[in-house]
């Protein structure tokens, strides 16, 4: 997968646990860790939306694109 998720990296430098985030965004902290893991397909714009309102960053700061396969 070429999408990194940074969710942990954020959550570090604002001091927040995973649980505490689910909470305040109203998923299941199962759910979030699928997010941060990177096993997650999809993620609602409504979500993202509630994180990033939470965490204060932008959608940029929590996923991140990288071409995996690109040529040398």
């Amino acid at each position: 997968m070429t999408i990194r998720i940074n969710l942990d990296l954020i959550l570090v430098s604002r001091k927040m646990k995973s649980n505490e985030l689910a909470k305040l965004v109203g998923i299941t902290e199962q759910n979030l860790s699928i997010l941060k893991t990177g096993k997650a397909k999809a993620i609602r714009m409504t979500t993202l939306d509630a994180i990033c309102k939470h965490l204060d960053c932008q959608p940029g700061d929590i996923l991140e694109y990288s071409d995996d396969n690109k040529d040398s």
